[in-house]
């Protein structure tokens, strides 16, 4: 690691959303390809991207007797597809329309012989334009793609340290395409109520396998605040949840979103940012056992 590394690079949420939002629906055409090829996990974990040591790759997906690994190299601004017989193809990340993109990803798939079918319009967003129509979404600025990855790279850091400290069922460290956020979940052993859903495009039973089970949830997002923020929340809500005295500021709870929110700008400039985020993921979950009566 060199001097100049910026472990927690400022970056204004407003300087890339049209960026942020356009990678988005790129990362949602390879994470539907995990879908389909992968096995189903519980609360589908099974088809999550993962923090790499160059960006997100969806790791190694089954494809018959062979295998394939999807990578979005954030360094050498590629998206990087390969399988274990050798196999490999690439395209830029660059400026580019969802239609472009979508058009010659499907090529390349198709000339590695994998048949992967997928739903192609985007989910958990507002607008659905399928993917080989959307000629709106078409940026691409290679310095804030590659902050961003920095900034999951610290984030992903500092989650690995908080799920270690948990001996229950706890979640990967993952990527979720459909929110474009990095999270991590501790569960109770308990079940919880059917959630009730209302994800914009996005079917009911998606959120009732996500939420079958009472979670401590924690995860980073590119929106919610200046320059994005650290979420944390519990479901079901138990009272008290909102106003527990462990959770102090910076952090704070937000109504609207019904979170704890620690904004990304506050742990950039803590004279610790590792500690001030871990305490926050252990405050808010402190929070969650104390107010559900967890065992």
């Amino acid at each position: 690691m060199t001097n100049s590394y910026d472990a927690w690079p400022e970056l204004r949420v407003d300087s890339w959303a049209d960026t942020r939002d356009t990678v988005q629906l790129w990362t949602q055409m390879v994470g539907k390809t995990r879908m389909a090829l992968s096995p189903p996990l519980n609360h589908w974990w099974g088809v999550a991207l993962y923090v790499d040591s160059s960006g997100l790759t969806t790791s190694l997906m089954p494809l018959g007797d062979r295998g394939l690994e999807i990578r979005f190299d954030f360094l050498a601004h590629q998206l990087i597809l390969a399988t274990t017989d050798g196999e490999r193809r690439t395209m830029k990340l660059e400026p580019r329309t969802v239609a472009d993109f979508y058009a010659e990803y499907t090529d390349l798939l198709s000339e590695l012989g994998v048949e992967a079918p997928i739903v192609a319009v985007p989910v958990e967003l507002p607008h659905a334009t399928p993917f080989a129509e959307d000629v709106e979404h078409a940026s691409y600025d290679a310095d804030a793609v590659q902050k961003f990855w920095r900034a999951l790279v610290s984030a992903h850091r500092v989650f690995s340290e908080f799920r270690a400290g948990f001996r229950g069922k706890s979640s990967p460290v993952h990527f979720f395409w459909g929110a474009f956020d990095l999270a991590v979940t501790r569960f109770s052993g308990k079940p919880a109520p059917q959630h009730p859903g209302g994800v914009p495009n996005c079917p009911d039973w998606v959120m009732h396998e996500a939420y079958s089970d009472e979670v401590s949830s924690a995860g980073f997002w590119p929106g919610g605040a200046a320059e994005g923020a650290f979420y944390a929340y519990a479901y079901p809500n138990p009272e008290g949840y909102d106003s527990h005295p462990a959770v102090t500021a910076p952090a704070y709870f937000d109504r609207e979103l019904g979170e704890y929110v620690l904004p990304y700008e506050s742990v950039r400039t803590a004279e610790d940012p590792d500690a001030l985020l871990l305490a926050f993921l252990e405050n808010t979950y402190r929070a969650a056992v104390e107010t559900a009566h967890w065992d």
